[in-house]
């Protein structure tokens, strides 16, 4: 292929190239003409041997070479070299490169230029790649052309100073003036740049924002300005120049409804003046076309972030509502993302949209995300039963990424609003039910805990979790509830006993058939299996035609691989083997109750021998004072003749503090704690109590 091919030849046969490697072939020869010709003195086809290794380096493949070609070109005195070198220059070098350096005389240079067109060329170059050392060098230069006379270099000079003040933050206030001059021109491309440049400078700079809020004299009536202008774009007329879909400009009013909203922002005064202002584009703008949405959407972004009034944040709210019937999928995630932002300051608000967000959740696509997490913020006290019926019945149908998330909301929900301790446990195990294997490793101690407190209901929920049980053990965590449930309460599932449902008779081996078949199913995991082998070993107090079975049921795991499993079984076999004679059935009457007296205290409850032998005897009685108040005195008496040294006396009781004391014949010592009291009478006693 001929070096002197045009462009179109070049790219014809780049395309036509059916492979690669092929491809490959005809752009080095290409680039080797290039090379060719650029180390020719006499040049004639520059650029257009630049314009080919610009769509070269297009393409992915190495132009670097051509640096130095472009260097050479912005130099010319040619406006054809010129462009295309500057257009080089913006693609093959950045401010990494020392050859950006050799440029920055010849921007310069071209700034001062008389052709719009070349002044032009070196503000986009600059704009584009100019680095820290080139902006300070230039930034004089760029200031001289905000003030120009001519609105065509005005505006690129301010997209220019955008750049340099992103590099160079120090450099903002040498434009400062210049940018608020610029608010007074006609021109809509001016306007566009003079905004750019301020809100980039009120970003930047919190002295610089101050000084376009406080109206100083070289700044005055900033806001005021820009909201004349605002008004003129929403109630101009159609202009077929700015006009977009029957909206005057939007880019601009968009532009300016942000610089407003970091005007306003947390500034009682520059709000007050754009209030009206913003309450009339809400008003006035289309919404039914997507760029009208667009301005809509920016206006109530600037009325939720300022210190607007609380009617035009009504407004604002309502546009976001009629947001969500629109069919556009972005314009919904784009509402509820606001919504959720400001659903904490304005509650009521939201609120007034409620139906429409919970038809969000039957969204397929990313936004669900969203309203799952607005309707979690939306429950409240008031509409606990309601949120929560399509809460549920979104869970049963919502992806599987999701049902964590909407299980935990639940659950939080739940505990901060229930209306009632069976409504709550209720939506729990509702939870457990649908999606027990995504909900979080804390919801099992949590919901016994909840089930523990609650002691009315300990009938009710045996006998609800033992039917769930016996329908489905694929759900790990409502299984181990129930087991831990069945073991605590079994005898209240025996005695079917229960008014809150309707009881269902069950017989001792009906619930030992359903914690056999948890442990052996080879969906239990290991966790699970330890609860339902604690579950069957607790029973063993509180059934008596069966504890033969469960010690068999035990003994088998004696020898489980799972250490974990195996220690239990071992040491629940220990305790049949070595201390079945402590079992209640098996031990004296008057004992039996001194286990239970302390659960199940009687008004007039008998006196108790606990310890007679070598001369010390230990009685017990118990005296009930109110439905939540026992006290209990414990006697030790001397009948020998003389002291009794190194007598110690060990107790379990909950929380109390170890206490020694020393006791003479007929001496008497009272413990007291914040929940019992005891009585001491002794000779030599050392009183050691143990924490349970």
């Amino acid at each position: 292929m001929s070096p002197s091919v045009p462009l179109q030849e070049m790219i014809r046969a780049i395309r036509s190239a059916r492979t690669q490697c092929e491809e490959r072939g005809v752009i080095q020869r290409e680039c080797a003409a290039i090379r060719a010709q650029f180390r020719q003195a006499d040049n004639g086809g520059r650029s257009h041997n630049l314009a080919k290794l610009l769509y070269v380096h297009m393409l992915g493949y190495p132009a670097h070479f051509g640096q130095m070609e472009c260097v050479r070109m912005i130099a010319s005195s040619r406006y054809s070299e010129k462009r295309v070198g500057y257009l080089g220059a913006m693609m093959l070098l950045d401010e990494k490169q020392d050859a950006s350096l050799l440029i920055t005389n010849s921007i310069k240079n071209d700034l001062s230029n008389s052709n719009q067109y070349v002044q032009s060329l070196a503000l986009c170059t600059l704009a584009c790649m100019g680095s820290a050392e080139m902006c300070r060098d230039l930034a004089p230069e760029i200031d001289r052309l905000l003030r120009s006379s001519n609105s065509y270099i005005k505006k690129k000079a301010a997209l220019c100073a955008v750049h340099i003040v992103r590099k160079v933050h120090d450099l903002g206030e040498l434009f400062a003036p210049a940018a608020r001059s610029l608010l007074s021109e006609k021109n809509h491309g001016v306007l566009h740049g003079a905004v750019v440049l301020i809100t980039e400078l009120c970003e930047r700079s919190p002295e610089t924002l101050e000084r376009f809020r406080k109206f100083m004299p070289c700044f005055l009536q900033t806001v005021p300005d820009l909201v004349q202008i605002m008004k003129g774009l929403v109630i101009s007329g159609y202009s077929p120049e700015h006009d977009v879909a029957g909206i005057s400009d939007p880019f601009l009013q968009v532009r300016i409804l942000r610089l407003l909203r970091i005007l306003g922002r947390n500034n009682e005064s520059a709000s007050d003046a754009m209030n009206d202002l913003l309450a009339q584009v809400a008003t006035n703008t289309d919404s039914t076309k997507t760029v009208g949405n667009a301005v809509l959407y920016e206006t109530v972004l600037t009325v939720l972030d300022i210190k607007s009034e609380s009617g035009l944040r009504v407004l604002a709210v309502n546009i976001l509502g009629r947001f969500l019937l629109n069919n556009d999928r972005n314009i919904r995630y784009i509402a509820m993302t606001s919504l959720q932002k400001i659903v904490v300051t304005d509650h009521n608000a939201v609120q007034r949209h409620r139906g429409t967000i919970v038809d969000c959740l039957k969204d397929q696509d990313a936004s669900v995300n969203r309203a799952l997490e607005l309707s979690l913020a939306l429950v409240s006290a008031s509409n606990i039963r309601s949120m929560m019926k399509e809460l549920l019945l979104f869970l049963s149908s919502c992806p599987p990424e999701l049902r964590s998330q909407t299980a935990s909301g639940i659950f939080n929900a739940a505990e901060r609003y229930a209306p009632s301790q069976r409504w709550h446990i209720d939506t729990i195990l509702h939870v457990l039910t649908t999606a027990g294997g995504d909900v979080r490793d804390e919801t099992v101690p949590n919901l016994i805990q909840l089930i523990t407190n609650t002691s009315e209901l300990h009938s009710y929920t045996v006998h609800k979790l033992y039917r769930a049980l016996i329908t489905d053990i694929s759900q790990q965590s409502l299984v181990q509830v129930a087991c831990w449930c069945i073991g605590e309460y079994g005898d209240l599932l025996l005695k079917g006993d229960c008014q809150e449902a309707e009881p269902v008779q069950v017989s001792e081996d009906d619930v030992l058939d359903a914690l056999e078949t948890v442990l052996q199913s080879h969906m239990s995991s290991p966790a699970t299996r330890g609860f339902a082998l604690t579950a069957t070993m607790k029973l063993s107090t509180r059934i008596t035609e069966n504890v033969d079975r469960i010690r068999s049921i035990v003994s088998i795991y004696g020898s489980c691989i799972d250490v974990e499993l195996q220690q239990r079984a071992v040491e629940y076999n220990a305790l049949f083997k070595k201390y079945d004679h402590m079992r209640c059935s098996d031990r004296d009457p008057s004992v039996e109750y001194m286990q239970h007296f302390f659960t199940s205290p009687s008004s007039a409850a008998p006196t108790v021998t606990v310890y007679d032998k070598a001369g010390v005897s230990l009685t017990l009685s118990c005296e009930k004072q109110s439905d939540s108040g026992l006290t209990v005195t414990l006697t030790a008496s001397n009948s020998t003749d003389s002291d009794i040294s190194s007598f110690t006396l060990q107790a379990a009781v909950p929380k109390v503090r170890v206490t020694t004391r020393e006791l003479k014949p007929d001496m008497t010592f009272t413990q007291k704690d914040t929940s019992e009291e005891m009585r001491l009478h002794g000779t030599y006693l050392i009183f050691n109590f143990l924490e349970l």
